[in-house]
């Protein structure tokens, strides 16, 4: 095991112990295979599930993964095609038994950052699904809710930017300039730090890099 693989392993089971604190189910997994295995296993069969905006959960083949199971119920957003659509989708998401997503950051203390554009995300991730699944990379962990938010802004803000070509001026260099662009997709920012429903939200850490 490399000195990273200790400390992610180290970290990450002291992060379970502080998200269980904060009413969540947390688990660490040290590898994406790993990770797919947990999710698999914990939706039941004949469950709906759909997926915010999150790389991670799609580089993952997680969506299909699922599909290919054959008793989930997938709504699949990335299939829709015109605004009325994904409107709909997103207000579909509210019912879904399971809502898949990622997060910014997240702080050593369990304190889950994201930031949304439109905040459909943050929405399900508030309020709706029966429950919330955050596949979550140990490259995404601050020090603490203030760090947690400093990166959200400066690194995942920038690259997921560039990701959309949106023309904002972190688009440009890759900087946050805490801007009031009518472009910008930090305009919803949510801090998740307990769950109100016990066990409602689950969180797994991975112990590789994963998403923005």
């Amino acid at each position: 095991m490399s000195p990273q693989e200790q400390r992610n392993e180290r970290l990450g089971a002291k992060m379970v112990k502080a998200m269980q604190r904060r009413h969540f189910d947390a688990y660490y997994c040290a590898t994406a295979s790993e990770v797919k295995a947990k999710v698999n296993e914990l939706i039941p069969d004949g469950s709906s599930v759909t997926w915010g905006g999150t790389m991670t959960v799609r580089d993952l083949e997680i969506p299909q993964m699922l599909r290919e199971r054959g008793t989930i119920d997938v709504w699949d957003r990335d299939l829709v095609e015109t605004p009325e659509e994904k409107q709909e989708m997103y207000l579909r998401a509210f019912r879904a038994d399971y809502y898949l997503s990622s997060a910014n950051a997240i702080s050593e203390d369990g304190v889950i950052v994201n930031i949304d554009g439109n905040g459909n995300r943050v929405a399900a991730i508030t309020w709706g699904p029966q429950h919330v699944i955050f596949v979550v990379g140990m490259n995404k962990v601050a020090q603490d809710p203030e760090a947690a938010l400093k990166r959200a802004r400066s690194t995942a803000s920038p690259i997921n930017a560039a990701r959309f070509d949106i023309q904002t001026p972190c688009q440009l260099d890759g900087q946050c300039h805490n801007c009031n662009s009518p472009q910008s997709i930090c305009n919803y920012i949510h801090f998740l730090r307990n769950s109100s429903k016990p066990g409602r939200i689950i969180v797994i850490l991975v112990g590789e890099n994963l998403g923005y």
